[in-house]
């Protein structure tokens, strides 16, 4: 697969200039001014300091079980990107590095990059937001989030370009082989990483959900389900209850 990438300084959302896009195409900006994360939820970024990227996809033909995974499979790419960047040697950190579904990726139980697919058509969007050089945050969020600066420590500045570059690398593999064998050549992979796996959890369908299906999760299935409580979820928003 070969990108295209196409950059601003400013846009309201990557993902909004992805929608004219083809596969392969590449937007990326310094600053969003609207960018999404999931239900209603906002991405905020200073300028300049993290990676906001949307690529476009070809899922032409593929059944809608298949491309229901698609999120899972950018997840893991995001994760094998990022674990290069992590301090060498750092075992206990490299084994913190997890998945919560459908569309975090974790250090250390703190979210470090997130994930929005959306489809159009035969395409589907992967808009993804990576925490780089981000220090302090909101303080609604400050004790659940991260970046690769914070990780790494003072002295541990990254290129935005490079860590781009690097996650496209790792979609480009990852997507190759979901696109020949499906999520479930790469379930055991997604399994090892599960952050969610074994814990009581509740799953709201909208942010105001008064009934959100709540239990012990026993994690991501073959078919890209979260199971809870024996109930399969196909989509919304996981929270672990203390």
């Amino acid at each position: 697969m070969k990108y295209r990438i196409h950059h601003k300084a400013v846009t309201a959302s990557t993902n909004l200039d992805a929608r004219a896009g083809l596969p392969g195409d590449v937007y990326t900006a310094a600053e969003q001014t609207a960018g999404r994360g999931r239900l209603t939820h906002k991405w905020l970024s200073p300028p300049g300091a993290n990676l906001t990227m949307s690529v476009v996809f070809d899922v032409e033909g593929l059944d809608v079980d298949r491309v229901s995974t698609f999120p899972l499979m950018v997840g893991l790419a995001v994760r094998d990107a990022l674990m290069k960047f992590l301090p060498a040697g750092d075992r206990k950190r490299e084994r913190s590095v997890q998945l919560k579904w459908p569309n975090d990726v974790l250090v250390e139980g703190k979210k470090i990059a997130g994930i929005l697919c959306e489809r159009q058509g035969g395409r589907v969007i992967a808009g993804i937001g990576v925490n780089v050089n981000q220090t302090a945050f909101a303080p609604e969020i400050a004790d659940r989030a991260t970046s690769l600066l914070n990780l790494r420590g003072p002295g541990g500045l990254t290129s935005v370009d490079v860590v781009r570059d690097a996650v496209l690398e790792a979609l480009r593999v990852r997507y190759g082989e979901w696109r020949a064998k499906g999520f479930v050549a790469m379930h055991a992979d997604y399994a090892q990483v599960d952050a969610l796996a074994g814990k009581t959890i509740s799953v709201f369908q909208t942010d105001d959900d008064a009934n959100p299906v709540t239990g012990r999760c026993d994690g991501v299935m073959p078919d890209g389900t979260l199971l809870v409580a024996g109930v399969p979820i196909f989509a919304g928003e996981a929270h672990v209850r203390i």
